[in-house]
C-alpha cells in the first residue's frame, strides 16, 4: 500500500477513521521555517467535522500535535510528525457492513485486495484520513508564503448552482464569510440551502472545487514524467471523492481551435505575461508564472439514507442496506481545505526539486 507523496518534499499519512490516531510525516521541509502548532490547527479546523448544519454531526476537536522536527519554534531539517487522536467514533454504528459493501464506497475493492479490511468508517479508505494531507499542506502553504505564493481553494459549484467570477482577493474574503466556502456569497446562500433540502431527503449532493496558486514562478515542474499538471492531478485523484481534474480551460479546449486555445506571450511592466491563461499556468508541463487554475469535480457523498441495493457476500445473496450513521450531505466545503493542501504539498516539493527553494535551509 502507498502512503507517500512528494520527493523532496514527502508527506506519509498513517492512520484510519476509527483508529486511535491520524496523521503524517513530512519530510525534507528545509531547516529555520519557524513553525507552530497553531499554523497548521487553523487548517485543521476549515476541514473538522460538525462545525455547521451543513455537515456531519460528528464531534471532532481535531486537536493536532507536533512531535518531531521543531526546535525553538523553528523546523530543524529533520521529519516533522503531526497527529490527531479520534476521540468520537461510532463503530457500532458499521458492523453490519462486514460482508455487505456499500454502494459508491470503496468497500469491495478492499475486500478483494486485502480481505482484512477495516470495515469501520472506511478504514484507511475513509475522507478522514486527509487529515494527514491537511498537516502536510498547512506546513507546505507556510514554506511557500516565505516565497511569496498563496494557493485558495473554494467552493465553485453545488449542483447546479455556480458561483460568478471573481477575483483572488475577493474569493480569499468570502470564504470565510460562508459555510459553504464559496467565494460568491449569494451563490453561497443558495448552495447552503440546496445542500439542506438534500439533507432533509436522506440524500447528498456533488459540485466543483476550484483551486488558485498565485506567485508560482515560471520554470518548476519535468517536461517529460513528472510534469506539474500531472502530479497535481494525481495528487488530487488520489482523495477519494474527486472524480474528475481540469487544469485551466481543461475539457473546453476539446471545442477551441488552436487560436483561440493559445496564451499568446507579452512584456508587461518587464515581465513575461500572456494575455490569456487557458493553460492554467502550466504549459508543456513546466510552470509558466501565470496563476494555476485547477478545477476537480467532487461526487455526491455515498453515505445516504436510503435503501440501496448491495450484496452479502458471506451468503452469496442480493440485500438491501440502508447506510446510517454521520454523514455530510455535501463534502465540498470541508474537501476544499484538502484540495488546497494537496496542491501546496505538490508545489513545494517541484519549487525543491527545481531548485527555487534550498533544500537543507532556508
Amino acid at each position: 500500500m502507498v502512503n507517500t507523496t512528494g520527493k523532496c518534499f514527502s508527506v506519509t499519512s498513517f492512520g484510519s477513521s476509527h483508529g486511535k490516531a491520524i496523521g503524517a510525516v513530512i519530510d525534507g521541509c528545509p531547516a529555520n521555517l519557524e513553525l507552530s502548532e497553531e499554523d497548521i490547527q487553523k487548517e485543521l479546523n476549515k476541514r473538522k467535522p460538525g462545525t455547521s448544519n451543513i455537515s456531519t454531526p460528528r464531534k471532532e476537536s481535531d486537536h493536532v500535535q507536533i512531535l518531531s522536527g521543531i526546535f525553538k519554534g523553528k523546523t530543524d531539517g529533520t521529519p516533522l510528525t503531526g497527529v490527531v487522536f479520534n476521540k468520537d467514533q461510532h463503530s457500532q454504528d458499521y458492523s453490519k457492513f462486514k460482508n455487505t459493501p456499500r454502494p459508491g464506497h470503496g468497500d469491495y475493492g478492499w475486500m478483494c485486495k486485502y480481505e482484512n479490511y477495516d470495515y469501520n468508517g472506511g478504514g484507511r479508505g475513509s475522507g478522514r484520513i486527509t487529515i494527514g494531507h491537511v498537516i502536510g499542506g498547512a506546513i507546505a502553504k507556510k514554506l511557500l508564503k516565505e516565497y511569496g505564493i498563496e494557493i485558495i481553494a473554494h467552493t465553485k459549484q453545488i449542483g447546479n448552482i455556480k458561483s460568478r467570477e471573481q477575483n483572488f482577493n475577493t474569493i480569499k474574503k468570502n470564504i470565510e464569510k460562508n459555510a459553504v466556502r464559496c467565494g460568491d456569497l449569494k451563490a453561497a446562500s443558495k448552495m447552503e440551502d440546496l445542500i439542506i433540502s438534500k439533507k432533509n431527503e436522506n440524500e447528498s449532493i456533488g459540485g466543483i472545487v476550484e483551486i488558485i496558486a498565485n506567485g508560482v514562478p515560471a520554470g518548476i515542474g519535468e517536461p517529460a514524467f513528472g510534469k506539474l499538471d500531472g502530479d497535481l492531478a494525481k495528487i488530487l485523484m488520489e482523495i477519494g471523492s474527486v472524480k474528475g481534474v481540469e487544469i485551466g480551460k481543461g475539457f473546453k479546449v476539446a471545442e477551441m481551435t488552436g487560436s483561440q486555445n493559445n496564451d499568446e506571450y507579452i512584456i508587461d511592466k518587464n515581465k513575461i505575461k500572456t494575455t490569456t491563461n487557458n493553460a492554467g499556468g502550466i504549459i508543456g508541463g513546466i510552470s509558466n508564472g501565470m496563476p494555476i487554475i485547477i478545477k476537480t469535480a467532487v461526487k455526491p457523498t455515498p453515505s445516504i439514507s436510503k435503501t440501496q441495493t448491495s450484496v452479502n457476500l458471506e451468503k452469496s445473496e442480493n440485500e438491501e442496506i440502508i447506510v446510517k450513521g454521520r454523514h455530510d450531505p455535501c463534502i465540498l466545503p470541508r474537501i476544499t481545505t484538502v484540495t488546497e493542501s494537496s496542491v501546496a504539498i505538490v508545489i513545494a516539493d517541484h519549487m525543491i526539486r527545481s531548485g527555487f527553494i534550498p533544500p537543507n535551509h532556508l
